[in-house]
């Protein structure tokens, strides 16, 4: 079993992942937005919206610092165990609960606001459960972390090694299998998500707005008002300073 988890079902989860993503820009491009429901509500979205991706912009870069970053590295540096541990979970803990709550404004605006619900789909309502799990299995993780101090379980020698390793196609299973409970329901969580990433609403994450760059001017013009009977024509924008139109009836 741990090698059908740890070792063969991140790189089906990978495959999965890439293969949707072709397959939802190749046939559904209409689909591919995050179906903006501004318009029907603006109050609550101006609250959770930012509490969300900001927050998960953190979590999304303290995972990446964790996962990647070796702990020979950071010593080399000057940080110690203790410094990063107390950093990672100061500013993990404020990322989580900022996240959670972000999230959860969103779940109530959409469940409370008619249209908005209407256009959640069941995959985005099992996108919003997994994720929201995810959320609370880290936080959850955290406080056992900080509740444990110095016996807490350094996922540094674990889950990084092990996550580190995939990208050798030489998983660490047992480095891996070695992590205790709480860290084994989140990783498979956080691998759930990435499998339903390309067929819900998430997969604008991968959406940037580069043809703005080269899309050509948009010129408006305003309309001339009628002129007065008798009363001379105003000058055009391409006729010399100076004269003017005689011929007022051109004008409309």
């Amino acid at each position: 079993m741990d090698v059908v988890l740890w070792g063969v079902l991140p790189y089906l989860v990978v495959v999965t992942f890439v293969g949707g993503l072709v397959w939802r820009y190749r046939y559904d491009q209409f689909g591919w937005t995050t179906r903006s429901s501004q318009l029907y509500e603006s109050r609550l979205l101006r609250i959770g919206s930012p509490l969300f991706h900001f927050g998960l912009l953190f979590v999304i870069v303290g995972h990446v610092v964790g996962l990647l970053i070796p702990e020979s590295w950071t010593d080399a540096v000057g940080v110690s165990e203790g410094m990063y541990h107390a950093g990672a979970l100061g500013i993990g803990t404020l990322a989580g609960i900022g996240t959670l709550a972000g999230i959860v404004i969103l779940i109530v605006r959409r469940r409370r606001t008619g249209p908005v619900f209407m256009a959640t789909t069941r995959n985005d309502k099992l996108m919003y459960a997994v994720l929201t799990t995810a959320i609370v299995t880290g936080l959850v993780v955290t406080t056992i972390a900080f509740t444990a101090g110095h016996d807490a379980h350094n996922y540094r020698e674990s889950v990084s090694p092990w996550f580190r390793s995939l990208f050798t196609l030489r998983p660490d299973v047992d480095a891996m299998a070695a992590a205790p409970l709480q860290f084994h329901v989140h990783v498979l969580l956080g691998l759930a998500l990435i499998l339903l990433f390309p067929f819900t609403r998430l997969v604008h994450a991968f959406t940037a707005p580069l043809h703005y760059l080269f899309r050509p001017y948009v010129v408006y013009r305003s309309r001339d008002r009628r002129p007065t009977p008798g009363a001379s024509a105003p000058r055009r924008g391409w006729d010399p300073v100076g004269t003017r139109d005689r011929d007022t009836s051109t004008h409309r």
